[in-house]
C-alpha cells in the first residue's frame, strides 16, 4: 500500500498540473508515483483473485480456470 504522504503528493501534483502546469522534474515525479500506485492496485486486485471462488445459483463451483491456475501457482510458492 502506498503511504499517505505519497498519495497526498500525487494529488498535489495533479492539482498543480491542472492549475499551473508542471516542471519536467515534477512530471517525472508524477509519472513515477503513478506507476507505483498502479503497481500496488494491480497487486491488490491479483490478491483478491487468489482467494475468489465463483458459485452458480445451484451451489456448484464455477470458478474460471485462469483463476484456479493462479490459485494453484500461489499454493506452490
Amino acid at each position: 500500500m502506498l503511504s499517505k504522504g505519497k498519495i497526498e503528493r500525487i494529488n498535489e501534483l495533479s492539482k498543480k498540473s491542472k492549475k499551473d502546469g508542471l516542471t519536467e522534474t515534477e512530471k517525472e515525479e508524477q509519472k513515477q508515483l503513478r506507476e507505483e500506485y498502479l503497481k500496488n492496485v494491480r497487486r491488490s486486485f491479483k490478491n483478491q483473485f487468489k482467494s475468489m471462488t465463483v458459485m452458480d445459483p445451484d451451489g456448484n463451483d464455477v470458478t474460471p480456470q485462469k483463476v484456479r491456475d493462479l490459485q494453484d501457482r500461489n499454493k506452490k510458492h
